[in-house]
């Protein structure tokens, strides 16, 4: 049996066979509240397809057929209604990262061409000095909160009761751009992903393949919708299983979430997993249960080992602080740390590691319920080929794929489409390799790659795991600074390292130490604790520690180029603050100079 396919699944060729999908399922599609801890509303499927149809209904009797509606808001239940509406409809979305600045926000509306908007009221002011700009080309502004939604809804459903069957004659092309997604990055930079709905649907079918997700099933969704991790992954895929979606009240409220929405799963990055373990370690610790839950893990595994799984009940005071109906995590986004994948695992979660991009739809590779590999990104999903360009003697070569989840290409942008797919494979930029058993590494982007004067490369990611494991670490980032050698004819690159330290923490660790003293504790622990793990050429020679938090995406990565720039920026005006000081003393000097000389000459 292809260890790939754990489980049978029916293929859907477009979002409308997914719509049809849905009227099986008599049950809650959705929960949430519009303010932290009002009253919960519940949506239906049978309530979530009437709304899908009514607004298209709406959306076409105003003649936007074949034009392009961007979507912006945080995660809520009308952003999923407009998603397939406009998509059911023959017409494209354009989701739009809703922690994005106005000015971003308005350039990528003219970028994109887009004919309509649907928004959350916080963007009311940005769409309102839109209407004055003439490069707009918006025709339709359409806030959730207001009455234009609520009247579209009501239209689209008269029509309907009315026998009107415009929504219904609609014929789809699965294989035109029906999703126009924005990388992240300035609106200089990002390119604009085309998708089709036979993309995204490839990867549902995949999917579903792999894991045993069910009706059962509640998933929190905190991660943004318009990243197609989480609209693929929690919401379009979900929904196809018939779980239940409930939406966040806010990060802070995650853990009561958890609980009160009775959580089964959740689809998260690296970086809140992490941290999540380590309250969860440091509570083991201040109750004085090191040793205990360290002979439970031992145990457990033994069990494990002759088929008897007792996890969930040796470790249900743990699981209690997750919700207590917590079964399944899937991660992606970054490589996460292999201590804190083996102990969500020992805790009897099915953590599920996984891999894409949003040129991919976006899984690539995953873990499934019965393989897993700690440290890997998973194997390729079904459907889907992998392969390693021009991999070094290691193995490590560049990540390429040849799947029907590969994206049309990047609109308007021919020069970088040709760029990325060669010869029907998409270079994804990542480095890694492929072990034995066919389980997939990522060891680093391949952009990110720090080459020393000695040809040996670097991958910062490696690093920063280890850095991260200190227990006061909040995040870091590895980078190269170039440097002068001492006789000044040669540069080198020497590893720095910019470190993010939880106060609340350290403080905990070192109680009789000022902070004046932390960069001297923190430097200590780089040396003893990761230096002396690595060869000399990974030594990081310096380190800059900070509380603040690092420049990330709305998914949590580090924007290198923009922490790069602040790095620079910092160094710069030290530079310019100690040549002020230098230029002040030597003035100085010369007055208290010429004053001693006059008092010599009287």
């Amino acid at each position: 049996m292809d260890k790939r396919k754990l489980y049978s699944a029916d293929f859907i060729s477009d979002f409308r066979d997914l719509v049809k999908r849905y009227e099986k399922f008599d049950k809650i599609a959705f929960k949430f509240r519009e303010k932290p801890k009002g009253e919960i509303i519940t949506k239906t499927y049978s309530d979530f397809v009437n709304d899908i149809k009514s607004l298209g209904t709406a959306l076409l009797s105003n003649g936007l057929e074949k034009k392009r509606i961007a979507i912006i808001a945080p995660n809520r239940y009308e952003w999923c209604v407009s998603y397939l509406a406009i998509t059911t409809s023959n017409m494209i979305v354009v989701p739009l990262d809703k922690a994005l600045p106005d000015n971003e926000i308005e350039n990528l509306i003219i970028r994109s061409k887009s004919d309509a908007v649907i928004y959350d009221k916080q963007y009311t002011n940005v769409f309102e000095n839109l209407k004055k700009n003439p490069e707009c080309n918006l025709t339709h502004y359409i806030c959730m909160d207001n009455t234009e939604y609520t009247c579209l809804l009501s239209k689209g459903n008269e029509l309907l009761k009315n026998d009107d069957n415009s929504y219904e004659k609609i014929h789809l092309n699965n294989k035109e751009m029906s999703i126009m997604l924005f990388t992240s990055g300035t609106t200089s930079i990002s390119k604009a992903v085309a998708l089709s709905q036979y993309n995204i649907c490839s990867d549902i079918y995949a999917l579903a393949q792999m894991t045993d997700i069910t009706e059962k099933d509640s998933f929190l969704s905190f991660l943004p919708l318009h990243h197609t991790f989480e609209s693929t992954c929690t919401f379009l895929y979900g929904s196809y299983c018939g779980i239940t979606i409930c939406f966040c009240d806010g990060l802070k409220y995650v853990v009561d979430n958890l609980k009160e929405y009775e959580i089964t799963g959740f689809v998260s990055v690296p970086l809140m997993l992490e941290i999540m373990y380590k309250k969860i370690q440091k509570e083991i610790e201040n109750q004085h249960k090191t040793g205990l839950i360290k002979f439970a893990r031992v145990l457990s595994h033994i069990l494990l080992s002759i088929g008897i799984d007792v996890r969930r009940k040796l470790f249900a005071q743990i699981l209690e602080q997750l919700g207590g109906k917590l079964r399944i995590i899937v991660s992606g986004g970054a490589a996460m740390n292999v201590n804190a994948i083996k102990g969500y695992l020992d805790f009897g979660i099915n953590l599920l590691q996984g891999y894409g991009l949003t040129e991919t739809s976006p899984v690539i590779s995953g873990e499934n319920d019965k393989y897993k590999r700690a440290g890997s990104v998973g194997f390729p999903l079904p459907g889907i080929d992998v392969s390693i360009f021009e991999p070094d003697k290691d193995g490590i070569g560049e990540i390429i794929v040849k799947s029907p989840t590969v994206m049309l290409g990047y609109y308007d942008n021919d020069v970088a489409t040709k760029e990325t797919i060669i010869d029907g494979w998409l270079h994804t930029g990542d480095l890694g390799y492929i072990d034995k058993d066919g389980f997939i590494f990522i060891t680093g982007r391949k952009k990110d790659v720090i080459v020393l004067k000695n040809g040996k490369n670097v991958f910062p990611e490696e690093l920063e795991m280890l850095i991260n494991e200190l227990p006061y670490v909040s995040e870091s980032m590895v980078f190269g600074k170039t440097i002068n050698t001492k006789n000044d004819r040669n540069e080198d690159i020497i590893l720095c390292a910019k470190i993010v330290y939880d106060e609340n923490v350290i403080k905990n660790i070192f109680p009789d130490e000022i902070s004046d003293n932390y960069f001297n504790l923190i430097w200590k622990d780089i040396k003893d604790k990761i230096n002396k793990t690595m060869p000399a050429y990974k030594y990081i020679r310096e380190i800059i520690i900070t509380k603040t938090p690092l420049i990330k995406t709305t998914t949590q990565k580090i924007k290198r180029h923009e922490e790069l720039k602040r790095i620079n920026r910092n160094f710069l005006k030290l530079v310019l603050i100690l040549s002020f000081i230098i230029v002040f003393l030597v003035k100085l000097c010369a007055i208290v100079e010429k004053s001693n000389f006059h008092t010599i000459g009287r």
